[in-house]
């Protein structure tokens, strides 16, 4: 059975505290269980989360794990010398070593990612590149694993970390399995962007986003200002206008947002040409979809594809 202890400290954020739930879920497969997870702490018992939840935990000892998991906050994490010590103990006996979130400044400081490929929540990723030059960090990720140091985006992101954790140690079969009973979609790939054109868009009203979710549906067809009309029941004119004060943009802009979202999943997650993309997500050809690229990412598809290669070896 494989162990994995689960670092924790007064503030953390209890929405990391999910992750456990992809390994209790797996513990129901058959053939398990396989995990068992130790809540652990520098002081030991009862830890406060920053939203006021306690949870229990045991203090820091020499116990070897295969999987060292330390959690993240709401802001940047305070450390401790006996935190920072503890990480670096553990890192050496350990098969894999990961963070949450913020918690990756932990292993930061400990250390534990120089030299190293790493992301974290979309807010502090600046801030983790100013204070140590020696990370290469990639702040629009999902999560990374470099060499067994594992970090991830922040909130629900553990989730997708924990699933491809799972998926190394018990095959894809059981991380979709698993996905399934938590009624989520299957993980996202590590390369997956943080950020989601629709939630960027904040439509204000149901008319608005019922013309979004149609465009997202429908990103293959043309996708002209009327047909967006009609899906929203307003005229053109009333539809044109409401569209630019809800989202700031034109519905053009809004549409080739959706679809450069789309293309770029479908090349970090597919080994798909390039001319498949660009059709099955309504550009005429790739060249369109290259400049397109460009102005939304600062780089051409190709770039995205050899770093989605990379990822995936």
């Amino acid at each position: 059975m494989k162990t994995v202890g689960f670092v924790v400290f007064p503030g953390f954020q209890i929405l990391d505290m999910v992750a456990v739930t992809v390994f209790e879920v797996a513990n129901e497969l058959p053939g398990g269980p396989f995990y068992k997870v130790d809540m652990l702490s520098e002081q030991g018992g009862g830890v406060t989360s920053s939203a006021g939840v306690t949870v229990q935990t045991e203090k820091f000892d020499e116990r070897r794990f295969d999987t060292a998991l330390v959690g993240g906050a709401m802001g940047i994490p305070s450390s401790t010398p006996q935190l920072i010590a503890f990480l670096q103990e553990v890192s050496a006996v350990s098969r894999r070593v990961a963070s949450i979130c913020t918690g990756a400044f932990l292993l930061a400081e400990a250390g534990l990612l120089d030299g190293r490929r790493a992301t974290t929540h979309w807010f502090g990723a600046l801030e983790l590149k100013r204070r140590y030059p020696k990370i290469r960090v990639e702040e629009d990720r999902i999560f990374i694993n470099d060499d067994n140091r594992w970090t991830s985006a922040g909130m629900t992101a553990c989730i997708d970390l924990c699933l491809a954790m799972v998926e190394e140690d018990l095959g894809m079969d059981a991380a979709r399995m698993i996905a399934k009973k938590m009624v989520v979609y299957h993980r996202r790939s590590g390369g997956q962007s943080q950020f989601s054109a629709l939630l960027e868009l904040e439509p204000k009203t149901d008319r608005i986003q019922k013309a979004l979710s149609y465009a997202k549906q429908n990103l293959k067809k043309e996708l002209s200002v009327d047909e967006l009309a009609d899906a929203a029941n307003l005229s053109r004119r009333q539809f044109t206008r409401a569209f630019k004060t809800e989202t700031g943009q034109s519905p053009a802009k809004a549409v080739e947002t959706l679809r450069v979202e789309a293309a770029r999943s479908m090349i970090e997650e597919g080994n798909h040409s390039l001319d498949v993309v660009a059709r099955e997500n309504g550009f005429s050809d790739p060249e369109r979809m290259r400049r397109a690229f460009i102005r939304a990412f600062g780089q051409p598809p190709q770039a995205i594809k050899r770093a989605a290669r990379l990822d995936a070896a």
